[in-house]
């Protein structure tokens, strides 16, 4: 059984940093390209960033790019997501994708 379990969130300053985790079991987490969504109080799913299976390339939305970073660790099977110069903006649940596959989320909340 696929489980994706993120973890990580939680309050922080505008300008503040946090790091995401998402350990994944239940599949092989190495052949699989993996994503980052979230979703903000009242919005839509916004896709945030994706990785392929190697780690060798990664995309990211207009929003966070140069500031959030993804990475994953395929001998642990966990996916990561550095955020960085955090703006209210960004304030949203989080959640790790892989294939039909989702977590739970994790609550980012970035305020003074």
């Amino acid at each position: 059984e696929v489980h994706l379990v993120e973890s990580g969130g939680g309050l922080v300053q505008p300008g503040g940093s946090l790091r995401l985790s998402c350990a994944a079991t239940g599949f092989t987490f190495s052949s699989y390209a993996m994503s980052w969504l979230r979703q903000a109080p009242g919005k839509g799913l916004e896709w945030v960033s994706a990785i392929n299976s190697s780690g060798g390339n990664t995309s990211y939305a207009d929003s966070v790019k140069g500031r959030f970073t993804i990475s994953r660790d395929n001998a642990k099977n966990t996916l990561y997501l550095q955020m960085n110069s955090l703006k209210p903006e960004d304030t949203a649940v989080y959640y790790c994708n892989a294939l039909q596959y989702w977590g739970q989320g994790t609550q980012v909340t970035v305020s003074s």
